[in-house]
C-alpha cells in the first residue's frame, strides 16, 4: 500500500498560481514561500498537500490528472462556477445537464484543467 503525499502541479509562476489556488481555496501558502520560489506549497489538513513546481516549458496539452472541485459554504456548483471566473478562471466545456446534474470543466489563469461539481448539499437534495 501507499500513501498519497502530495499533488504536484506544473507552474510557469508557481508563486502567483499557489496564490491564485489559495484565494479560490482558502487553504494557506506555506509557510516561507515567497515570490520567485520555485516550489509553492498549499497546505491541505492533511495530506495530500498541493505542491506548484516551476517548469521550464508551457502548458501546451490537456492535463493528464486534474482537480475536482465543489462549492463550499453554501455556494451551489453555478455560484462557485461564477466566483472563479470573477478570479480568472474561464470555462473551457460545460457539461452542466438540465436535471441538474454535471460538471464545469474550468482553466485556471495558468491553462491547467479542473472541474467544478455539485456540492454535498446539492447532491444530498437531488437524491
Amino acid at each position: 500500500m501507499i500513501e498519497i503525499h502530495a499533488v504536484s502541479i506544473d507552474a510557469d509562476n508557481p508563486y502567483e498560481i499557489a496564490s491564485w489556488w489559495s484565494r479560490a481555496t482558502g487553504l494557506p501558502l506555506g509557510e516561507g514561500d515567497q515570490p520567485g520560489d520555485d516550489e509553492i506549497m498549499l497546505r491541505t489538513k492533511q495530506d495530500p498537500f498541493l505542491l506548484f513546481l516551476k517548469v521550464p516549458e508551457g502548458k501546451t496539452v490537456k492535463n493528464r490528472v486534474h482537480l475536482d472541485v465543489n462549492g463550499m459554504d453554501g455556494r451551489t456548483r453555478d455560484e462557485e462556477v461564477e466566483r472563479l471566473v470573477g478570479m480568472g478562471a474561464t470555462v473551457a466545456d460545460d457539461r452542466r445537464r438540465p436535471d441538474g446534474s454535471g460538471w464545469v470543466v474550468m482553466h485556471d489563469p495558468e491553462g491547467n484543467e479542473f472541474c467544478v461539481c455539485r456540492s454535498q448539499e446539492e447532491r444530498e437534495a437531488q437524491s
